[in-house]
């Protein structure tokens, strides 16, 4: 069956992580003076980007940790400390924005990889699959993923009207309370991770 929990619990870490609202400035930032259709195909290039290399991580990200002979407790405390930079960078209103480039289509790089699909983000990912042993769980999961992409999606194609609406400030306060969920969530898995490794030794 379709577990509700699973599914609310990955969104709101993906969207913590992920921040939709404060992708919004960056990505008009970077697709400033062309047309508006133009903008909608590389929104649509960027979440397609993001969502193909979550996924691969999710479906190989237990193969990868065992070729790596990383532990999970281990991945946790990992994953942890990224998602707590993270979570800084959004309280300190200290995230990098970067600029547009001429050789590269900013829809793939920086939009779709990292500022999109980051460390943070493909960490939840495989833990979250890894974590998941039924097939509702796995269900809700991947449902969980198509949906925050789902949302990144309308979020940057509809941005300029959500920028109007929100204004400046609300992006901001929006970003803020990210930071401190997201603070929590990382945490909360460090703790998580340290116990485990403490109960295993």
């Amino acid at each position: 069956m379709f577990d509700v929990a699973v599914f609310g619990s990955l969104f709101l870490t993906l969207f913590v992580i992920m921040d939709p609202p404060g992708i919004t400035p960056i990505f008009l930032g970077l697709t400033s003076g062309r047309p508006a259709k133009v903008q909608r195909k590389m929104a649509l290039q960027a979440v397609c980007v993001a969502f193909g290399v979550i996924a691969v991580f999710g479906v190989l990200g237990h193969q990868i940790l065992d070729y790596l002979h990383v532990s999970v407790p281990a991945l946790m405390i990992a994953g942890g400390l990224l998602l707590l930079l993270i979570a800084l960078d959004l309280l300190t209103g200290k995230t990098d924005e970067p600029t547009q480039t001429k050789d590269v289509n900013v829809a793939l790089v920086p939009l779709g990889m990292p500022l999109l699909a980051g460390p943070g983000a493909i960490v939840s990912v495989i833990l979250a699959v890894q974590d998941a042993d039924t097939v509702g769980a796995q269900l809700s999961v991947w449902t969980a993923i198509v949906a925050m992409h789902v949302v990144l999606w309308l979020v940057m194609r509809y941005s300029l009207l959500i920028i109007r609406v929100i204004k400046d400030g609300g992006v901001v306060l929006v970003t803020r309370l990210a930071g401190m969920m997201l603070s929590a969530i990382a945490v909360q898995q460090i703790i998580n991770g340290v116990t485990q490794v403490i109960n295993g030794a």
